[in-house]
């Protein structure tokens, strides 16, 4: 893998430097794009052990009932409402203290 030097833009945006092997910039590329395609690409090793592990077969997932999952969920529209309108507390200036008067 390349060495890359991180520096930023004018506009302040993350860069990747790419150089090559005699140390000279080769490709300069944004930080965000280079760090998807560096998620994108799968490691040599993570390839090999993909390819060893065996695939799984599902199981059907059991159901649950429907109709006490309803009941739970469902709340009186009163109580919402209710439940919205919390009244807000205004906030009191500070009252301020004169200021102490300095002896000479």
């Amino acid at each position: 893998m390349p060495k890359r030097t991180v520096l930023r833009s004018k506009t302040g945006k993350k860069l990747y430097a790419v150089r090559d092997t005699k140390g000279r910039f080769k490709d300069i590329q944004s930080y965000q794009r280079a760090h998807a395609a560096d998620l994108r690409k799968k490691s040599k090793s993570e390839t090999e052990a993909a390819a060893k592990k065996p695939v799984k077969a599902k199981k059907p997932a059991a159901k649950k009932p429907v109709a006490a999952k309803k009941a739970a969920v469902k709340k009186p529209v009163a109580a919402k409402k209710a439940a919205a309108k919390k009244p807000v507390a205004a906030k009191k200036p500070a009252a301020k203290k004169p200021a102490a008067k300095k002896k000479k």
